[in-house]
């Protein structure tokens, strides 16, 4: 059968691309953590990888530092601000400590505990990654506009902090323990 020129022929369905169709993970929480998660953790590795850290000991950087820290934090408290587990802090340290970037003192008010602080060596390596690290950071949120900048981190710390509070109340969910 042909067309005449002046007969209209019948429109086609619209095409669907893959961009017009959202993937399935678009809806659920979790795997949008979980990728925005590996982003992060890709481009921090990208700056600390340089001067074989990991993003996590930089994070310990972070909170030893005297620029954005308390220094001569406890192990403990400091196991807390990272949210590790007291074990996993404890091998963090003694990889810094190897590297010479922190150093342990035993607490004067408290023997059994130890303080943390950034060695010299550790301060200047913070202090030269600090502003690559940064720039990292604001790469990141570069596909939205300062204000989606601050709602997106407002919204984030909420949800974490009201996690947390679940958390110490016993309502996660736990190896082997349902919350239902």
């Amino acid at each position: 059968m042909r067309h005449s020129k002046n007969r209209p022929r019948a429109a086609s369905p619209p095409v669907e691309t893959s961009r017009s169709i959202a993937p399935p993970w678009h809806s659920v929480p979790t795997a949008i953590a979980r990728r925005f998660h590996q982003i992060c953790a890709a481009k921090t590795s990208e700056v600390v990888g340089k001067v074989d850290l990991t993003p996590l000991q930089y994070g310990a950087l972070v909170n030893l530092s005297m620029l954005t820290g308390k220094p001569g934090i406890e192990q403990n408290g400091f196991a807390d601000r990272l949210n590790v587990d007291r074990n996993t802090a404890s091998l963090l340290v003694e990889q810094l400590v190897k590297k010479g970037l922190v150093e342990r003192q035993v607490n004067g008010a408290d023997r059994r505990a130890r303080l943390l602080r950034l060695t010299p060596n550790g301060e200047k390596l913070y202090a030269r990654l600090r502003p690559a690290h940064i720039a990292a950071n604001q790469g990141i949120l570069a596909p939205i506009n300062p204000a989606e900048r601050k709602l997106l981190i407002d919204l984030l710390i909420r949800v974490i902090e009201g996690n947390l509070v679940d958390e110490k109340r016993g309502t996660s969910t736990r190896k082997g323990k349902s919350s239902s």
